[in-house]
C-alpha cells in the first residue's frame, strides 16, 4: 500500500479537484452519454464544502480528494467527490482512505444515523466494487447512478 495522508481541503484546492473529477469521470460519463466538460467541473465547484472535504496526498503532492458530509438532519453522512488520480489507483489508497473515513463516521457519528453512509456511483463504474467490499449495498438505481448505503439498522 502506498503511503498517503489526508489534509483538510481549502478554497485553493477546488480547481485541482474539479480537474481531477473531469479526468476520472470522463470515460464513464462518455459511456453513459453524459459528458460535458464544463458541467463536470462546475458540479464539483458548486458542491464544494471545505469543512467536509479532504485532499489525499502522496509524497506531499495532490493525489485525490474526498468529502464526507453530514446530511441536513444528521441521520447519515454522504460520501462525495471521492477521486484518486489514475497514477495512484490500484495501490490501496482508495481502500485506505475509505476505511479511515468509515471508521471516523462510526466512531464520531451522532443520533439515529451513527455509521450510516450513503453515496452514488455511476452505473458501470469499477468504483462500485470498492464500495461493496466495505459493506455498501444498492438502495436504488436510475439510468445514470447507483445509490448505495452502508450501515442501515436491521
Amino acid at each position: 500500500m502506498a503511503d498517503w495522508e489526508l489534509r483538510p481541503a481549502s478554497a485553493a484546492d477546488v480547481e485541482a479537484m474539479a480537474e481531477l473529477r473531469a479526468v476520472v469521470l470522463r470515460g464513464d460519463l462518455e459511456r453513459l452519454g453524459r459528458y460535458d466538460a464544463r458541467r463536470v467541473r462546475q458540479r464539483l465547484r458548486d458542491g464544494f464544502e471545505p469543512g467536509c472535504t479532504w485532499v489525499i496526498e502522496v509524497g506531499g503532492a495532490f493525489a485525490g480528494c474526498v468529502a464526507l458530509r453530514p446530511d441536513a438532519d444528521g441521520r447519515c453522512h454522504w460520501l462525495e467527490h471521492f477521486y484518486v488520480g489514475a497514477q495512484h489507483q490500484g495501490r490501496g489508497i482508495g481502500s485506505g482512505v475509505l476505511g479511515e473515513l468509515l471508521e471516523r463516521c462510526d466512531r464520531d457519528g451522532v443520533g439515529v444515523g451513527v455509521g450510516v453512509v450513503r453515496l452514488n456511483v455511476l452505473r458501470g463504474s469499477p468504483a462500485r466494487r470498492l464500495y461493496e467490499r466495505y459493506g455498501f449495498v444498492v438502495e436504488a438505481e436510475d439510468a445514470v447512478d447507483v445509490f448505495m448505503v452502508r450501515g442501515l439498522p436491521s
